[in-house]
């Protein structure tokens, strides 16, 4: 008997990104998108096109490109919303114009300062405004969990005669308890005479580490799409993770009454990705995903997996992506195979000189390295392709260090094709070395995060190397990747650097969403 289908909603381009620092440029965006459809997610929210210029253009390019999954955007229940987003969906096979309001006496009286009357034809006008441009909408009651029942009740059917095809329930600030949220759920779908007519939703946010366990007892209880993000992304404690909510419906057929449409093995470099564009690093524990979810440190694992898998392994690890490929990439690999390993990896060039400078830059990195690894791959393509040094380019970096000597930096650095040198002392040697830059730069801007983490095992691993800049209350995200530490993170700093002085940075994503 075949299942119901569950729809899978990403919204790592538009919820993940309003983690702190989590801001991504319209490439990356478009990068991670692609990635997204070669899974097969069945919608992708690219953002909230009102919020700014360059949300708005996001939203265009993914939907210029992507062509199998559904493209949609975030609008508030308000006529300038609704329209900013339609023009920003116009290229889109498939769009969809996602709006909302908030439903709770607490955000009614406090946000709003509205009475439930005037939310209720808000929202009605709200998805008739939407319905114009798309006959995709959908609406959503933010701080459902903590909204009144019988009022959500009226606001729901409501919007349903008005033409709303997906109702979502949004746990907004992390409230909701799973046995609790899935009733909740099913008495909507049982109490509200058009239920029927539409596609029930849930968007549950992790503050309480619940957000997966609330969005699979919603699916048990009724909900047929889930909104969910690669790795968790989101604000605060994020969002249900993607990953995690598809792998549980699979692996638990006997439970759950759905199924998914998604190429799970395309769940490991959609992983990698946001992680590495993002500067978030997965931590090695995280469930599916992390380093160690299908490593055996105990013996008795140990055995009884070399026995039989399935004592103590519910998954393959190759069902998610991991350790599918079999090729060996080196020093003496022609440009035909390491093209075709980015093709299996899903990633793609604008031009043969985009290609050129990634083989380029391989073939550098073989000569330091013996083996190349996915990884290596990922984060070498993260640096041809969001090559923006139109005005800095690291040319040479010479650092001295040692025991009772303040370290010294030595560089030169192109500045709009110029050669300029600098030194500069530090506290270490990746501080000097962000000195002598700014000894020539004068960036004005303040470093907010330095991260550096090991791209693959083993001594002659990459580090990659992130870093968060903020200006005039803008931020961005630099990042470089080197088998040396110091050379990744001057190249991570220029990166950010020439990204935030180009204007490619932009302000916080807005506080008001879902």
């Amino acid at each position: 008997m075949s299942k119901e289908r569950l729809v899978i909603f990403d919204t790592t381009l538009r919820d993940g990104e309003q983690s702190p620092g989590a801001s991504m440029t319209k490439s990356e965006k478009v990068r991670i998108a692609k990635t997204l459809e070669k899974m097969r997610v069945d919608v992708i929210e690219a953002g909230f096109a009102i919020a700014s210029q360059g949300d708005f253009e996001a939203v265009k390019a993914v939907s210029e490109v992507v062509k199998d999954s559904t493209i949609c955007s975030l609008a508030r229940a308000s006529k300038g919303d609704i329209e900013r987003a339609a023009e920003a969906l116009k290229p889109a096979n498939s769009s969809r114009i996602h709006t909302f309001i908030a439903t709770s006496p607490i955000h009614m009286k406090y946000k709003l300062k509205m009475d439930p009357d005037s939310v209720l034809e808000r929202a009605v006008d709200a998805v008739k405004m939407a319905r114009q441009h798309t006959d995709n909408v959908e609406f959503s009651l933010e701080d459902a969990s903590r909204s009144e029942f019988d009022f959500m009740c009226r606001v729901i059917e409501n919007v349903i005669n008005a033409g709303a095809g997906t109702i979502n329930i949004p746990d907004t600030v992390g409230y909701g308890e799973p046995l609790e949220f899935g009733r909740t759920i099913g008495r909507l779908i049982e109490n509200i005479p058009n239920a029927d007519k539409a596609i029930f939703s849930v968007h549950c946010h992790n503050d309480l580490g619940l957000a997966v366990a609330n969005s699979l007892s919603a699916v048990i209880n009724g909900a047929r799409q889930v909104e969910c993000t690669i790795n968790g992304l989101g604000e605060r404690a994020g969002n249900a993770s993607l990953e995690e909510v598809v792998m549980a419906v699979r692996t638990r057929k006997d439970l759950f009454p759905v199924e998914t449409h998604l190429d799970t093995t395309q769940i490991m470099p959609a992983s990698r990705l946001v992680a590495s564009v993002t500067g978030f690093p997965v931590q090695p524990n995280k469930a599916i995903v992390g380093a160690n979810a299908f490593a055996h440190e105990s013996g008795i694992h140990q055995d009884g997996v070399l026995k039989f898998r399935e004592t103590y392994e519910i998954m393959k690890a190759e069902d998610v992506g991991l350790n599918t490929n079999k090729l060996v990439l080196g020093k003496h690999s022609g440009r035909a195979a390491v093209k075709a390993r980015f093709e299996e990896l899903g990633i793609t060039f604008e031009g043969q000189d985009e290609l050129n400078a990634a083989f380029i830059r391989f073939k550098e990195l073989a000569d330091k390295k013996h083996e190349i690894f996915d990884e290596d791959l990922q984060a070498l393509v993260n640096e041809v392709q969001e090559s923006v040094a139109d005005r800095f380019a690291l040319e040479t970096l010479e650092v001295t260090s040692k025991t009772g000597t303040a370290p010294v930096a030595k560089l030169s650095l192109k500045i709009d094709g110029k050669a300029v040198e600098a030194s500069a002392e530090g506290d270490g040697p990746v501080d000097a070395a962000f000195k002598a830059i700014e000894s020539v730069v004068n960036s004005d801007t303040s470093l907010q995060l330095y991260s550096v983490n090991a791209i693959t095992t083993g001594t002659d691993s990459q580090g990659e190397v992130t870093v968060r800049l903020e200006k005039g209350g803008r931020i961005v995200n630099g990042n470089g990747a080197d088998t040396d530490i110091v050379i990744a993170s001057a190249k991570a700093y220029i990166n950010g650097l020439n990204a935030i002085l180009a204007d490619h940075a932009k302000a916080h994503p807005q506080q008001e969403g879902i």
